[in-house]
C-alpha cells in the first residue's frame, strides 16, 4: 500500500512540474553574467559621484573590463607598473598608481573625485596645480560604459588601476555635465 502511495505522489509531483514548466516552444530569456565584487564596487562609486551631479549611471562592460585587464597585467609584466600611454586611445580612461597601499576600488574613483572641488564648471577649468581631467571623465554626462582592472607589483608594492569609459570624455571645447 505504501508503494502504491509513493507511486500516485511522484506521478501528481511530475504532472505538477510538468503543468507550471514554461512550454518548449518559449525561448528562456537571456541571462547577464554576474559582476564581481570589484566591478560592482568600480560601478556604484562612479555612479555616486556621477549622481551628485545629475549625470545618468554607467553600466559595467565586460569588454571595457578586459581591456583595462589586458593593459593593467602588461604594465605590471612589461613596464613594472609604470603608468600606462593612453592617449590617444579608443576609449576615454583614468589611471591611478598607488605604492605601499592597498587600493580598493572605491579608493581609486574617490581619489579621482577629489579632484572635484578644484574644478571650476563654470569656466570649465582646473585651479593652478591640479589637474581635474580624471574627475571630468568619471562625471562625463555621454559616457555610458564602464571597464575597470587592477594589477600588483609585488616587488614594488604598487598597485595600478585602470578604469576604460565609453564613449570616451575630455573633450576639448565640452564641458563634463
Amino acid at each position: 500500500m505504501a508503494i502504491i502511495h509513493h507511486i500516485i505522489l511522484v506521478a501528481l509531483l511530475v504532472i505538477s512540474v510538468a503543468a507550471v514548466s514554461m512550454p518548449s516552444k518559449l525561448k528562456p530569456t537571456q541571462t547577464v553574467p554576474a559582476v564581481s565584487a570589484a566591478a560592482k564596487a568600480f560601478t556604484d562609486a562612479h555612479n555616486k559621484a556621477r549622481a551628485m551631479v545629475g549625470v545618468s549611471p554607467l553600466a559595467w562592460s565586460l569588454t571595457l573590463e578586459a581591456a583595462a585587464s589586458r593593459l593593467a597585467r602588461y604594465q605590471r609584466n612589461q613596464k613594472k607598473c609604470e603608468f600606462a600611454s593612453l592617449n590617444p586611445g579608443k576609449y576615454g580612461a583614468n589611471q591611478l598608481w598607488a605604492k605601499g597601499l592597498a587600493v580598493p576600488p572605491s579608493l581609486a574613483v574617490e581619489t579621482w573625485v577629489k579632484e572635484k572641488p578644484f574644478y571650476d564648471y563654470k569656466a570649465d577649468s582646473c585651479a593652478a596645480n591640479h589637474t581635474c581631467g580624471v574627475y571630468k571623465q568619471v562625471v562625463w554626462r555621454n559616457s555610458k560604459e564602464l571597464g575597470c582592472a587592477q594589477a600588483t607589483c609585488a616587488n614594488e608594492s604598487t598597485v595600478l588601476t585602470i578604469c576604460f569609459y565609453n564613449p570616451p570624455g575630455n573633450i576639448i571645447g565640452q564641458k563634463p555635465y
